[in-house]
């Protein structure tokens, strides 16, 4: 998608110019930002939308990244970033983000909109090893599997050859309902 295509409150358009063109049906609301009502939604127009809030060495992951790979209709409450660097990364504070001080390996990350993205498979992993802490992951990892169905496999091998991560045992177990449930 060309970054001309989304407009972000106060860069080009003011918030109030945007919502006259919401009303007007010339745009649609997609995360954070604009985006022309013609334009199909894909995770480069997710992705993009949310770019103002995943800073350099970080990349969207748990229920960010699913919603940027498909799933769920409406972009989760409180964004997810984790570092894809292995340097230190000093974050950003804000209500509306939460960061993971664990690093990403290059092999988990695409780039989708001009930002770093968990890849789906490792998107699973992370939701399916979160289910312990938070409940409220559950939701995104079924929407996740509707989109992406052979990552819900490829999660539980990936799980399974790894040691030693806390909720481990409980999110291979979580994805193997997921499996019968699909």
């Amino acid at each position: 998608m060309h970054p001309a295509l989304l407009y972000l409150p106060g860069a080009r358009l003011s918030l109030p110019e945007l919502s006259a063109a919401r009303l007007d049906g010339d745009v649609v609301e997609i995360g954070d930002a604009y985006i022309p009502a013609d334009l199909p939604e894909s995770p480069d127009v997710r992705a993009s939308s949310i770019a103002v809030l995943v800073q350099d060495g970080t990349a969207a992951c748990g229920p960010s990244a699913a919603w940027i790979h498909g799933a769920g209709d409406a972009p989760p409450p409180v964004h997810h970033v984790r570092r894809c660097v292995e340097r230190r990364v000093r974050p950003r504070l804000s209500a509306r983000i939460t960061f993971h001080d664990t690093v990403i390996p290059a092999t988990d990350v695409e780039v989708l909109g001009g930002i770093p993205v968990s890849t789906p498979v490792r998107t699973m992993s992370d939701l399916a090893t979160a289910l312990h802490r938070d409940p409220r992951v559950l939701p995104w990892m079924h929407a996740l599997a509707s989109v992406h169905p052979v990552a819900v496999e490829l999660a539980i091998a990936s799980l399974r050859a790894r040691r030693r991560v806390p909720g481990l045992v409980s999110g291979v177990a979580a994805l193997e309902r997921v499996v019968r449930r699909t």
